[in-house]
């Protein structure tokens, strides 16, 4: 089992890159996703009843920093842990904004550099390392007996090939790299959701009448399963991941000598290549009007011919295509693609649907356009001071970088909201700041 030392911006960890992915999968199974999609929900239900944004009847909310911190605590609770959500608040809140201020440009080539944000992040790796192997240590303390899904449980219980167990060291290093992953493509798809939903309010009503056609009238508790059947729902998602790719470029090293069809080049093993998925799903060949932000495109679209017998594999995270004959690419394709992918659904399904059991959507200027994906600059959101907790305001700010674009939509990503009650008293009520 070759193995080499890594060095990252955020942790310097030993490990074999297929062995770890296999490692994750186990915390990404379709029963450990079952698993999530309760507690995601509750995390939802409990943000709306107690954050100080929708504590009146009417108002007006920033998308940006609200769906920042939804998706930050979701995905905390469900993938990390009770305990790390717990303390999310405090000790987790600051680590992670040093942790995060440690992925700037320059430290993807001088991650050595003698900056202050370097030192502030290598001291909160090594805490927030502590940290984590002090939940390991304590679980084993209490006997170590697994007793729900998360990804420390089943990082706990996975050995390597000879049999040996994996160090905590290395189960807190890859802790701290899921806690980075996603956050910030998670956060921005989810706030595109709710800025496009705002725009369209029929089609929040068709999401209401969705749950209540195929779950029941009832609105019962939301599951894995019946996430799957709120087809409008992850059409929603699906449109909003096309025209709003959360990468806008993917790079391959070339392994063989690549000719490049209809010309005389041929692309040598020492070159790179680069993908723009978001150029195809923005291609009219592919979709027409491909602009315009239509779930209901997907009504009738059925898979291509050849992408349905293509042949499909097992990369350590479920059976997907080999190649890259889609136009629609959002999490990648092949044996880098996005291993996050089947929770990024699961997560980003389960608070659509519960915001839409809360909340109608509306835009305060109808006239308004809507702002174009801005990709050449990502900058960290400020928050409002009614926040008095400096670690949780540090957490957010961290948190919360999506695209400039989304910020600035509607004066700083100020829209409306209507409070949804019981279909048979539902009020039309505007939130307003």
């Amino acid at each position: 089992m070759e193995q080499k030392k890594v060095r990252t911006p955020t942790c310097t960890v030993t490990r074999n890159y297929s062995h770890n992915v296999q490692f994750v999968k186990f915390g990404l199974t379709s029963e450990a996703l079952r698993s999530y999609v309760p507690l995601i929900t509750n995390e939802v239900d409990q943000f709306v009843k107690n954050s100080s944004a929708f504590q009146d009847p009417k108002g007006t909310f920033n998308v940006s920093k609200v769906i920042a911190e939804i998706t930050i605590y979701t995905a905390s609770r469900s993938l990390q842990g009770k305990e790390v959500r717990d303390r999310f608040d405090a000790t987790f809140a600051e680590m992670y904004h040093d942790l995060d201020k440690g992925f700037a440009p320059i430290n993807f080539m001088l991650p050595w550099a003698p900056l202050p944000h370097n030192r502030k992040r290598d001291a909160a790796q090594k805490k927030l390392t502590e940290t984590y192997m002090d939940i390991i240590q304590a679980r084993r303390a209490a006997g170590g007996k697994k007793d729900s899904e998360d990804m420390v449980w089943n990082l706990m219980s996975c050995t390597y090939k000879n049999g040996t167990p994996i160090p905590d060291s290395e189960i807190a290093h890859m802790m701290i790299a899921l806690l980075m992953a996603g956050q910030h493509s998670s956060s921005s798809t989810a706030a595109w959701i709710v800025l496009r939903l705002a725009t369209c309010p029929e089609l929040i009503e068709e999401l209401y009448q969705e749950q209540i056609r195929v779950l029941g009238s009832d609105l019962p508790g939301l599951t894995h399963e019946s996430l799957q059947k709120l087809d409008l729902h992850n059409k929603v998602i699906k449109e909003t991941l096309r025209i709003h790719a959360p990468i806008h470029s993917i790079i391959r090293a070339v392994k063989n000598p690549m000719p490049v069809e209809g010309t005389s080049y041929v692309i040598p093993t020492t070159h790179n290549v680069l993908s723009s998925p978001g150029v195809t799903a923005r291609s009219e060949e592919f979709f027409p009007e491909p602009l315009k932000w239509n779930p209901h495109r997907w009504d009738e679209v059925e898979a291509p011919k050849d992408e349905e017998d293509e042949e499909k594999i097992d990369y350590g995270y479920g059976l997907v295509t080999k190649g890259t004959n889609s136009p629609y690419l959002p999490f990648g394709a092949g044996r880098h693609r996005c291993i996050g992918e089947q929770f990024a659904y699961v997560q980003l399904a389960t608070i659509l649907a519960t915001l839409v059991r809360h909340f109608k959507f509306s835009v305060p200027d109808k006239n308004a356009p809507f702002p174009e994906t801005d990709y050449s600059v990502s900058q960290p959101l400020q928050f409002s001071s009614h926040l008095t907790n400096p670690s949780l305001v540090s957490v957010l700010q961290a948190s919360g970088y999506i695209l400039r674009s989304v910020r600035e939509a509607w004066s700083q990503g100020i829209i409306r909201v209507t409070c949804l009650q019981p279909k048979s008293s539902r009020p039309i009520l505007d939130y307003h700041t």
